[in-house]
């Protein structure tokens, strides 16, 4: 079972990876890096204080925790634990995948990229629901990014998938501690 979800996967890496143009390259690794995205989460930021500053810092403290746990558990323990070649350095591939610019470290399951942005993503939508509007547009930053990691064959479409379920996990964690240790905060300062 394990053996066909394997073959699966590389499958739909060597499919999807396929689909590139040269213009497109500098595009999706500028799609990749998180400084690309720093206009986003300041104008977020931005956001979060001006719709909800009582909990704004609750909030970005809960995104921080999001981040850290998920990027942590998967690029911490997950990929030297499991020990998965990136496509880019995995030797079968050469000459069939796409490979822009550079590879990254050596193992990639899972996806730290698809685990952070789908971790915040998640966090945010919870924590902000109704205060501000559209935010379920975010899972639309989150696949980007993602896809651009098999897009620049650094990873495989199951790494992404798993991690976004890790990071979608995490997050509902956080909001649970974050809820939690606010209520139990509000309530001691009201005793």
């Amino acid at each position: 079972m394990i053996d066909t979800l394997k073959q699966w996967d590389e499958e739909l890496f060597i499919w999807l990876n396929s689909f590139h143009a040269d213009w497109l390259d500098p595009i999706m690794y500028q799609i990749s890096d998180t400084v690309t995205w720093l206009p986003l989460f300041a104008y977020l930021i931005y956001l979060i204080f001006k719709r909800d500053r009582a909990n704004a810092w609750w909030v970005l403290a809960g995104v921080a925790l999001t981040v850290l746990a998920a990027d942590q558990f998967t690029s911490g323990f997950l990929k030297p634990f499991v020990e998965r070649l990136r496509p880019c350095h995995d030797p079968r591939w050469e000459g069939i995948m796409y490979n822009y610019e550079r590879c990254g470290g050596l193992y990639g399951f899972v996806s730290s990229h698809a685990a952070n942005t789908f971790g915040v993503t998640v966090f945010l939508n919870l924590k902000l629901k109704g205060k501000i509007k559209h935010l379920h547009w975010l899972f639309v930053y989150a696949v980007i990014v993602s896809y651009s990691r098999i897009y620049l064959g650094v990873h495989y479409p199951f790494d992404i998938l798993i991690g976004a379920l890790i990071g979608s996990a995490i997050a509902w964690i956080v909001w649970f501690f974050v809820v939690f240790v606010r209520r139990a905060l509000i309530k001691k300062a009201l005793e």
